[in-house]
């Protein structure tokens, strides 16, 4: 359903079945961990045109990680992170999440 890298890989999936008979999966609601817990990689400071994608390839090797960048920032809207120049954002460790 989700790649590996996918934040939404390792989360748990349930089942419900519609009044037809026909059976749906789905992924059960994913909780953001507290940003504390999380192990810090490197802390990096927003310059002017930065965006998350490029601050996850340059720290993490993955574009596509950048919402392990989000998660640490506990940001609910990713765009605000870089909206601001001198902002310094906390890039985790990338760890498997359980």
């Amino acid at each position: 359903m989700f790649e590996p890298s996918s934040r939404y890989a390792p989360i748990p999936e349930g089942r419900t079945t519609e009044a037809s008979g026909r059976e749906v999966v789905y992924k059960l609601r994913r909780f953001l961990p507290a940003p504390e817990a999380l192990r810090l990689l490197v802390e990096v400071t927003v310059a002017q045109g930065d965006r998350l994608d490029l601050i996850a390839g340059r720290t993490l090797g993955d574009p596509e990680q950048s919402w392990r960048i989000c998660d640490a920032s506990n940001a609910m809207h990713p765009a605000e992170l870089t909206e601001e120049p001198g902002r310094v954002l906390r890039v985790p460790v990338p760890e498997a999440l359980a």
